[in-house]
């Protein structure tokens, strides 16, 4: 039941934040969030480290077809759940020093939507997946339309096509599984996914089945080619938005990799996983290139969280246990990264009116806290030893230079292209004489450092201790590379 309350108390919060006006709405946001937070934290700490599905319900939703409303959490969705938990209350506080025009509405938003993710992270049913899937763009579409740049229509129609476009691959794929499931005397087939990992399908099925997923999940995170809506969709929507959208939404194609692509078409991934990790790998060398590129710092950060979700594409398609072992370890090490990096963009946008390189420098003389935070971060992310990016990053690598030598040491390239531009970033923006921008640019607020802190404890928790996270998720990584016939490289 606790899988219950968390689903739908985000959804209560918010009808109930609508009606509040004021500024009170901000505190009301937050306090919903960190109840919230607090049941994850309470399932964190009572979560058996097995392969079994807890904290769960089973209730009939569509009982004649034999579509359920069931769901619960794995060791597959459990940092997922947590990272979801963690980052809402955390990017709510990150907005107290700015207004929204129809601030209600904006923070009922956040909450529907975290509400949707829960479900993407605990369904049990595919179509209750579906729904959840597709219920998630609708709260995010909204807050880059309505609160985004500029140019803001033309991008999240883009965004939503695509979107959408992809998911109606995904629907032809479950409904077909759906079909193949047995008969039983209580509806005409199961739509559960435990019932579509026991399915015999044929080669020829499992094929354009892959396909069919692939594409789904390959928009959402995105994998190259399908990655052009997001640069753009990241730098015009507002920054809580953004920190959505890289923090926790596109781990929803990740985690539909693992959940659906592996265990239900493993024939398809023999077939086609080459292709999809040379795509991925394509992605990471190609996104880190152009982020060297960018003077932008929004859509630089942003084509790095391109090329990071490329490597943990790579490392699940790397069919080894510390491949999948670090695309579960790195969506939480990212998630809590990219939230900093965009927070760090968005504070120093707020003081200057500007995420031009070109416009900055000079901000470390005024700014120690900014800075040490700063730096965390971006140590975080070029996946320094004793950070969390190194752990996943390093699982990561290890899991693709298994699979193919030459493959993995293209994806290593990360590392050294990672370093380039992010300490160009830094150099740019907090180094150097202070512009005219920057020259009176005032240091955090408390507000502002309290965002900061949970991540840059989790930043260190992950990087020297992992085996916290690492042991919860093993044993249902374990059960799920039976599944597709691989003799895992354990981590022992």
């Amino acid at each position: 039941m606790l899988t219950l309350f968390l689903i739908f108390y985000p959804v209560v919060a918010a009808t109930l934040i609508l009606m509040i006006r004021g500024e009170r709405v901000k505190q009301a946001a937050l306090v919903a969030a960190l109840v919230e937070f607090g049941f994850v934290a309470f399932a964190f700490a009572g979560f058996r480290p097995d392969a079994s599905s807890q904290f769960g319900f089973d209730y009939a939703w569509i009982g004649s077809l034999g579509i359920r409303f069931s769901a619960g959490i794995d060791g597959i969705s459990i940092l997922l759940v947590l990272l979801t938990g963690l980052l809402v209350p955390l990017i709510v506080l990150s907005t107290f020093k700015h207004s929204y025009k129809q601030s209600s509405l904006f923070y009922a938003l956040m909450l529907y939507m975290q509400a949707a993710l829960m479900g993407v992270f605990t369904a049990r049913d595919g179509f209750l997946f579906y729904f959840f899937f597709e219920a998630a763009l609708i709260p995010i579409y909204f807050l880059a339309a309505m609160w985004g740049g500029s140019n803001r229509v033309a991008v999240t129609f883009k965004f939503f096509v695509y979107t959408i476009f992809g998911s109606l691959f995904m629907l032809l794929a479950l409904v077909y599984l759906y079909y193949q499931t047995p008969a039983t005397d209580l509806s005409a087939h199961s739509a559960a996914i435990a019932d579509f990992y026991k399915l015999n399908l044929t080669p020829a099925a499992q094929n354009w089945l892959f396909w069919a997923f692939f594409i789904a999940f390959a928009i959402k995170m995105p994998v190259f080619p399908f990655h052009t809506w997001q640069p753009d969709t990241y730098v015009e929507s507002p920054t809580p938005a953004t920190m959505l959208l890289a923090g926790i939404m596109l781990k929803m194609g990740v985690y539909g990799l693992i959940r659906f692509i592996l265990p239900i078409v493993p024939l398809g991934v023999e077939t086609w996983g080459r292709t999809a990790v040379v795509l991925a790998v394509i992605g990471i060398v190609y996104g880190s290139i152009i982020a060297i590129r960018q003077r932008d710092m929004k859509r630089l950060i942003a084509y790095s969280s391109f090329s990071h979700v490329g490597l943990m594409a790579a490392g699940v398609f790397s069919l080894t246990e510390t491949g999948m072992q670090g695309a579960l370890i790195q969506m939480l090490a990212h998630g809590i990264n990219v939230v900093g990096m965009f927070f760090v963009a968005d504070i120093i946008f707020s003081r200057t009116n500007t995420n031009q390189l070109d416009q900055l420098g000079g901000i470390t003389k005024s700014t120690p806290r900014l800075t040490v935070f700063f730096m965390i971060m971006l140590l975080g992310s070029v996946a320094l030893p004793l950070t969390n990016g190194f752990i996943g990053e390093f699982l990561l690598l290890h899991g693709v230079f298994t699979y193919n030598h030459y493959l993995g040491l293209a994806a290593g390239f990360t590392i050294i292209f990672g370093a380039v531009y992010m300490l160009r970033m830094f150099q740019k923006s907090m180094f150097g004489m202070p512009s005219a921008r920057t020259e009176s640019f005032a240091d955090l607020s408390s507000t502002e450092s309290l965002v900061f802190i949970p991540l840059v404890v989790l930043i260190f928790w992950i990087g020297i201790y992992p085996q916290t996270f690492l042991k919860v998720t093993e044993p249902s990584v374990v059960s799920i590379m039976k599944y597709i016939g691989t003799t895992a490289v354990s981590l022992k």
